[in-house]
């Protein structure tokens, strides 16, 4: 069997996350061709197939059209291991993460680019085998968790899968959007503060 997924025009990890939810229940001999539009697409599906045991060869039709195909054989992963409910992490493996949203864009330079980043990053966790126990925003992150926003689905998913989502109150009533509020619950410092030092481990990207 052949599947094949046009994933031209999609931003990061939507390519490598749509592949592995084709590459569920597929069989030994089956095969994914993918189709994206940049090498560094090609080089993300290929780590993701290195790391799974499974065949990859990719070729370079145009300087803007590669073709990349998997290959499942009977030492690659069964399928359920390849896709596996996050929301199923028994809490004692999820451990106590923390993730610090502090402005609505990723790193520094380009704000619409910085605001691509964020989103793919809040949507790459919903992807996540192991997700975070909770979710901090603050400061110009808390624009992320109101309506309108267009991380709002993906935020929602997280918290249906168990993940706290904690918005500052402080920051939504300064921007004028405390009504808006789509997902999680408004919090304080105080809570912020406690959840940091409490953490495991810290993820701020």
């Amino acid at each position: 069997m052949k599947k094949e997924l046009d994933a031209r025009g999609k931003a990061c990890p939507i390519p490598v996350v749509e592949t592995k939810k084709l590459l569920a229940g597929m069989a030994s001999g089956d095969t994914v061709v993918v189709t994206v539009d940049n090498y560094v697409a090609v080089q993300n599906l290929s780590k993701m197939a290195s790391q799974k045991n499974i065949p990859v060869s990719s070729i370079k039709v145009d300087e803007s059209e590669y073709v990349v195909t998997l290959t499942m054989t009977e030492t690659a992963p069964e399928a359920e291991d390849i896709v596996e409910a996050a929301e199923c992490i028994p809490d004692g493996i999820r451990g106590n993460t923390v993730v610090v949203l502090s402005s609505d864009k990723m790193g520094e330079g380009d704000e619409k680019l910085g605001r691509t980043l964020m989103k793919g990053f809040i949507y790459a966790l919903t992807e996540q085998d192991i997700l975070p126990k909770t979710i901090l925003l603050y400061n110009n992150g808390a624009k992320l968790s109101v309506h309108g926003s267009d991380s709002l689905p993906d935020l929602k998913l997280l918290e249906s899968q168990g993940v706290e989502i904690l918005t500052c109150g402080t920051c939504l009533n300064f921007y004028g959007i405390t009504e808006k509020l789509g997902v999680g619950s408004v919090t304080n410092m105080y809570v912020i503060a406690e959840k940091q030092m409490k953490a495991a481990k810290i993820v701020k990207p």
